[in-house]
């Protein structure tokens, strides 16, 4: 099983069509089924209206994805039990420092970024003062819940991963660095789970065997190789395919303004029209 799995903060782009076609290219390949995943975990931004444009998307596309859609909102549960299960073995820990006070910290100090450009997490005691570090846990403030990485590697063997080309063939073995990342969070002040702790739990839920996404998600790779050794999941294939890059050199968003297929479509294209210039876009980056 594949999955597309677009988070509905926003409308679908020509850079998410691109994606779709490469998870429909490579379950062709595979002999696999698409399925698809709504990652709205972050319940202050997910919108109803956005979800139901991602589908009506899919439809106007001519997606073939298997019912039903797994939805985040729906299994926090599953996510906390995960969580519960890092708990009991010590490796995960309480943090209150907010993520202005980090940016703010990481400013004056210059501390270290991770593979995505944030400052990789000091301790409380660094960012805050070990004072308010401990006024904070002592009065039980609410707080994220961060992956005591080297603990957590400590016990695990070299990790890596299976890269894939685009028809499902194996390119090479990729050596995981967690520490990259530092003490990533697995579960928000607001919010039961995070990006990585979900995605994993989610694939293995659903029987993934192979995950096709952008090239950006490349390095997060390797928090979920750690995350999938220490709650004894299986570990997908993955293929990560290159961006669709705007004239500003960066890639597609929805917070950037990308133009929406909707758009595309009121303009007059067809699925054909959006799925050629989506495949056109990626040649041009590829060639430069």
């Amino acid at each position: 099983m594949l999955r597309f799995a677009p988070s509905p903060n926003g409308l679908l782009h020509i850079g998410h069509a691109y994606s779709v076609i490469a998870n429909e290219r490579m379950a062709d390949a595979v002999g696999r089924a698409l399925t698809v995943r709504i990652e709205d975990i972050d319940q202050t931004r997910a919108r109803p209206h956005f979800e139901a444009a991602i589908l009506a998307d899919l439809d106007w596309l001519g997606v073939d994805w298997k019912r039903p859609l797994r939805r985040q909102s729906e299994h926090f549960a599953a996510y906390e039990a995960a969580l519960d299960a890092l708990r009991a073995r010590d490796l995960v820990y309480p943090s209150f420092a907010s993520r202005r006070e980090i940016a703010e910290s990481a400013r004056i100090t210059g501390a270290p970024r991770d593979p995505d450009g944030a400052p990789i997490f000091a301790g409380d005691a660094d960012i805050l003062g070990e004072r308010e570090a401990a006024r904070r846990r002592r009065e039980d403030e609410p707080g994220a819940w961060r992956l005591d990485m080297a603990r957590a590697i400590a016990g695990l063997p070299p990790l890596d991963w299976t890269e894939l080309d685009g028809t499902g063939k194996s390119v090479m073995r990729v050596a995981a660095d967690p520490l990259a990342w530092g003490d990533v969070v697995l579960a928000r002040k607001d919010v039961p789970t995070s990006y990585h702790l979900s995605v994993v739990v989610d694939d293995a839920v659903q029987g993934i065997s192979h995950v096709v996404r952008g090239e950006d998600l490349m390095p997060s790779t390797a928090v979920h190789r750690v995350l999938q050794g220490l709650l004894g999941l299986p570990a997908p294939l993955y293929h990560h395919h290159r961006l669709i890059m705007g004239p500003d050199g960066r890639k597609l968003s929805k917070s950037n303004g990308a133009e929406g297929l909707s758009a595309l479509r009121e303009a007059g294209l067809g699925p054909a029209d959006v799925r050629a210039r989506a495949v056109d876009l990626a040649a041009v980056e590829t060639e430069a």
